[in-house]
């Protein structure tokens, strides 16, 4: 359903209903999770299967406390769905985030805190971090920003490379070209990468696997050693998994953020090459007990995240927590988020850190069947769309040519990699 559809229903147009907080408001479209852009205003969705209340931050871009605060009324929500249409929104001047109120048992693996301001689990782009080696949320909680989705891709297309033939480059967006040595004029971004796609075709590169461009935070666990600055480099810690990394954006670009990745992808695809992207779907930043609650803990701690008997992380990841990957509200997540990739990114393949864990059961167990690696292989978006596993976790688990596959998995082979850089 595109925009113009959904500000009609059986064409008449959609209108305010209510009036919240000064704005005027409606019931928003419940199956559409994040911030849907519409001619009218901005339909705001979010779920939460533990909340008994939830609220709406609206800030000015850059600004510390929220100029609204819009609870959702009891006639906003269906099922666990929260849903509202904010019309006449500037969306070039607002921020947003949630509260959400409910109980606090962490035994029980119940995180809700009315007062914390919480990142969008879709939000398509945070807001703060598009400086590297600055986070303007460390204080103030994250936010998201709304999203145009207007590039036009022209003619491009899939080249559905065949996996036996693709010689797949592995890069680090920043690193590739940060040095002034790789003579690009913007280095360390999407764009600088796009400036040596000559080169990696001189090398006979057909497929650029990037390593994580999801959102994450460079300024987690800083630290000087050795008088040096140390900050969280590779990407494997994800804020968020709907929103590109914009400090590898060489200019702003609020409200369009990813423009600069699509004109990478589609100067590769016109070059006839493919986009891998390296994903972790595995755990997220929030780490455990002791680390911070910005998104994921204060919407559903106990369903996004495996615990315990007695409310604890366990830590097949080795980062601290593990996303609960085949809990069906996160095994929806996954695929909607991978399906996004794939149609706005246009994405050709991802590879999944860590893989096994999303074969793990709640209680931790490795699973026969894993419905979330099924729904994966069988799922018609990404039916033509390269699935690659790192077939191992942090927790012992190796599935090297054991991984279930449903003939649509390919596997990473540590050991075969190791003895070929021992040679």
């Amino acid at each position: 359903m595109n925009s113009s559809e959904m500000t009609h229903i059986h064409n008449v147009p959609l209108e305010p209903l209510d009036i919240i907080s000064g704005f005027e408001v409606r019931p928003g479209f419940f199956g559409t999770m994040g911030a849907t852009l519409i001619p009218c205003g901005v339909s705001f969705t979010t779920q939460s299967h533990g909340a008994t209340s939830c609220e709406l931050l609206l800030f000015h871009k850059s600004e510390d406390e929220p100029y609204a605060v819009l609870k959702f009324p009891e006639n906003y929500k269906i099922g666990c769905v929260y849903s509202m249409i904010v019309f006449y929104l500037d969306i070039t001047d607002v921020e947003y985030a949630y509260r959400l109120d409910g109980p606090f048992d962490e035994r029980q693996g119940f995180r809700f805190d009315s007062k914390r301001i919480l990142l969008d689990p879709y939000a398509k782009a945070v807001s703060g971090q598009s400086n590297w080696g600055y986070n303007k949320n460390y204080n103030r909680g994250y936010r998201a920003r709304v999203v145009r989705s207007n590039f036009d891709w022209g003619t491009a297309y899939h080249a559905n490379i065949p996996m036996e033939d693709l010689v797949i480059y592995e890069t680090h967006v920043r690193g590739f070209t940060n040095d002034r040595s790789s003579g690009v004029s913007h280095p360390g971004t999407f764009r600088g990468l796009r400036e040596k796609i000559p080169y990696l075709k001189e090398l006979g590169i057909n497929a650029v696997e990037l390593m994580p461009i999801f959102e994450f935070d460079e300024m987690r666990d800083a630290r000087v050693v050795n008088d040096r600055k140390l900050l969280d480099y590779w990407g494997y810690n994800p804020v968020c998994f709907f929103a590109p990394n914009t400090s590898f954006a060489a200019f702003s670009e609020d409200n369009q953020e990813g423009r600069e990745l699509k004109l990478l992808i589609k100067a590769l695809h016109d070059n006839g090459m493919e986009i891998i992207l390296d994903v972790v779907f595995n755990h997220t930043a929030e780490g455990n007990e002791m680390g911070p609650c910005f998104s994921f803990k204060g919407f559903d701690n106990n369903i996004y995240y495996l615990l315990t008997p007695d409310g604890h992380y366990y830590n097949f990841s080795g980062c601290g927590n593990t996303l609960n990957c085949n809990h069906p509200v996160v095994q929806q997540m996954i695929l909607d988020c991978l399906r996004y990739w794939a149609t706005e990114y246009r994405v050709d393949g991802f590879r999944f850190d860590l893989a096994t864990i999303l074969g793990r059961n709640e209680d931790g167990s490795p699973m026969n069947q894993p419905p979330l690696l099924r729904s994966l292989a069988f799922d018609s978006i990404l039916g033509n769309v390269k699935l690659i596993a790192e077939a191992w976790d942090a927790g012992g688990l190796y599935q090297v040519g054991s991984f279930p596959s449903w003939k649509r998995w390919a596997e990473w082979n540590g050991r075969y990699r190791d003895d070929m850089r021992r040679f």
